[in-house]
């Protein structure tokens, strides 16, 4: 039978976080933090405020759900080698002092419904993109563009058509990179001054990031005329999911001349029609996909004569120089922007928010994307040198594969060493 031996020796099983400390501080991280939020106080002994960073972000990559998992890392690390851990108490009152002030926009209906833009916050996370080179001026992008409700039973937190309290921010992505953020109230209409966000978060692209939007891709929430009229003239082309009226649905079941085409596993017809619901001028392009109801579910029964035996969807867009199978397919491709929700929700703390309110929350969703942003950094930046780990690799698998190595501070030599029990070469690399 084995035996058990406690020993107090102070390991920590996280060794790995000793190599995205270096990272955070040579990739210039911390110095442009710091250079532009400026000073958190007075006293020079003060945490800096790319120390809380470091420390909420040190939580999460080591797999923390919330920020008063930090105190895990601090007893081991803080004070090691320069590295100095913030306590979750500190880190709460750092980003509750950056927030800003709610705006307020009334409906027609004298409805009041709270924003917050944080201006200040998203200028700083485009300017980390930079700093690493992920986002670079005059880079080509393809800009995607969504709300996502996150329930939370705050203080401020509105009753949603998702059946629960929490907030709605729209969210634009590059690919896995998070570009902007503005935050909502649950209960605003998602084309509710979406025209007024979308106009912040792509003109902060075009004049600090100095990028081109090559594609604007988004779902039916952006689909109006304000919107279209703005986003056309910002990007090459735009793809937007059309929302369905009876006088098109007529148009498109007297339509004969259909393409049949495969998408994906299921046969389907396209067409396209020229789009005249709003701005005529523009010569607007309709892409069709239409699905029998019996692909769609195999248990549904057709309604009869006077029914319809197809499923439509659109897509509005003024590319006319692609086959209406390939937009479709273009399009559906955001699923895999869809998917940062997913990891924000169950990797980066989106889904156990800290504090009370709108403002203070907004400050939390902007930092943990910065944190997703240099995550897909490291992911980079350590390329194929850890075998399993890729540039899609979720955190679980990052904390396992990188993260998760024995380590102990020793003194030898008049100094302090950590030993790293590992055979990953990595941690010499970086």
């Amino acid at each position: 039978m084995a035996k058990i031996q406690l020993k107090s020796d102070n390991i920590t099983p996280f060794g790995g976080l000793y190599s995205i400390f270096n990272q955070f501080n040579r990739s210039g991280i911390r110095k442009t933090i710091d250079s532009f939020l400026g000073s958190r106080s007075c006293d020079p002994k003060a945490f800096s405020y790319g120390d809380v960073f470091a420390s909420l972000f040190a939580s999460y990559l080591c797999g923390g759900d919330c920020i008063e998992d930090v105190m895990d890392v601090k007893s081991f690390w803080h004070g090691h080698d320069g590295i100095r851990i913030a306590s979750s108490d500190t880190i709460e009152r750092t980003l509750r002092k950056l927030s800003c002030d709610n705006i307020t926009y009334e409906n027609t209906d004298k409805v009041s419904y709270s924003f917050n833009i944080a201006n200040r916050l998203n200028s700083l996370l485009l300017k980390l993109l930079k700093v690493t080179c992920q986002l670079n001026p005059g880079d080509c992008i393809d800009l995607d563009f969504d709300h996502q409700f996150i329930q939370a039973g705050k203080k401020d937190a509105k009753y949603s058509y998702k059946k629960a309290d929490g907030y709605f921010p729209g969210v634009a992505t590059v690919g896995g990179l998070i570009v902007g953020i503005e935050n909502r109230d649950a209960n605003t209409n998602v084309k509710f001054h979406q025209e007024d966000t979308l106009r912040r978060i792509i003109g902060r692209l075009e004049t600090e990031s100095r990028v081109v939007i090559r594609n604007f891709r988004a779902d039916c929430g952006s689909y109006s005329e304000a919107i279209v009229d703005y986003v056309k003239d910002h990007c090459e082309h735009f793809y937007l999911r059309a929302s369905s009226c009876r006088s098109r649905h007529t148009e498109f079941m007297e339509h004969k001349d259909w393409e049949e085409v495969r998408i994906g596993e299921m046969d389907c017809g396209v067409a396209s029609f020229r789009f005249d619901g709003f701005l005529p001028d523009e010569n607007l392009r309709l892409v069709v996909q239409r699905t029998k109801i019996s692909d769609e579910d195999p248990n549904a029964e057709s309604e009869g004569l006077f029914g319809t035996e197809y499923v439509y969807r659109s897509i509005l867009t003024n590319d006319w120089s692609n086959s209406e199978k390939n937009i479709i397919f273009y399009y559906n491709q955001r699923g895999a922007s869809e998917r940062n929700f997913d990891c924000q929700n169950n990797d980066f703390g989106w889904a156990h928010l800290p504090f009370s309110y709108l403002k203070e929350n907004t400050v939390f969703l902007l930092v943990t994307a910065m944190l997703k942003n240099f995550y897909l950094y490291i992911l980079q930046t350590i390329g194929s040198a850890v075998k399993g780990l890729d540039i899609t690799s979720r955190l679980k698998r990052f904390i396992h594969r990188f993260v998760c190595a024995p380590a102990k501070w020793i003194r030898s030599g008049r100094q302090e060493v950590l030993n790293i029990y590992s055979r990953q070469q990595v941690y010499l690399i970086l």
